[in-house]
């Protein structure tokens, strides 16, 4: 930033990552995922849900999701789309697309929603888009819902009840009412991980639920599980969708389902 726009200026703002990403049992070993719960985001993964994950700003979301996207099997292909390319996942099958900013003349832009559509002409196995920020999230919601399972992406709430509301402003940019905003997301997305920057570093908060509530069919936040205080309300759906998936139900779901280990 130059002055006059930078009052003390000029300032220089420098972001940097970690030439490679860190593995799960590495976030483990740094406390940000509490060991009996790494199992049940390694299922998440695997059972091909679809999954945001969700904080401030600096909390991790960019971080955790690069892990994530590590457990990916190999022979799977990831399509980033990324408004500026931040998502170095370790897999062996990548393709990045990063959005383009207009020229001096105004124009040759190319946006977030522009490289969603065209993302899905390249058979993603995976399709993540790096973070939702305006009306993208219509294009993302439509692709999951074309039976583009197991997509992720990343959104700016400072807490996990506060997705909704935050999903329904960008749906608004991108043309989408309300009631449809809802049911494409409740068609769409299943899991939210909620990050957050705290005194002793980036934690995961907590693991949830969205699901339809109500006559209107409403998405709401249901939490299956929370730092601190264990498995919530949602922790015994989260282990049904994930045993119906063929993938291995964790430990620690268990204790909401008994018998419910293995897959089905």
């Amino acid at each position: 930033m130059l002055p006059p726009v930078a009052t003390d200026g000029p300032y220089l703002s420098l972001r940097t990552f970690r030439q490679r990403p860190f593995t799960l049992d590495e976030l483990v070993q740094h406390g940000t995922v509490p060991r009996p719960v790494a199992p049940v985001l390694a299922a998440v993964v695997a059972a091909r849900l679809a999954y945001l994950v969700t904080g401030g700003t600096g909390s991790g979301k960019t971080t955790l999701l690069n892990t994530l996207l590590g457990l990916v099997p190999a022979t799977e292909r990831i399509v980033l789309v990324e408004d500026a390319a931040e998502l170095h996942p370790v897999h062996p099958h990548v393709v990045g697309l990063q959005a383009r900013t207009a020229n001096v003349e105004g124009s040759g832009v190319v946006g977030l929603s522009d490289l969603v559509r065209q993302a899905l002409r390249m058979r993603p196995d995976r399709l993540v888009v790096g973070e939702c920020r305006g009306g993208e999230v219509v294009d993302l919601l439509a692709a999951l819902n074309t039976g583009h399972d197991g997509g992720a992406g990343t959104l700016h709430a400072n807490a996990a009840s506060d997705v909704p509301a935050r999903l329904e402003a960008l749906g608004m940019l991108g043309g989408l009412p309300r009631a449809a905003l809802h049911a494409q997301v409740a068609a769409a997305l299943q899991v939210l991980l909620q990050v957050r920057r705290g005194t002793h570093g980036r934690v995961l908060e907590s693991v949830c639920l969205l699901l339809p509530e109500g006559p209107d069919r409403m998405v709401t936040v249901v939490p299956a599980w929370v730092r601190g205080r264990g498995l919530g309300l949602a922790a015994r759906a989260l282990a049904g969708l994930l045993r119906d998936r063929g993938a291995q139900v964790p430990p620690i779901l268990c204790e909401a389902w008994p018998g419910s280990a293995g897959p089905s």
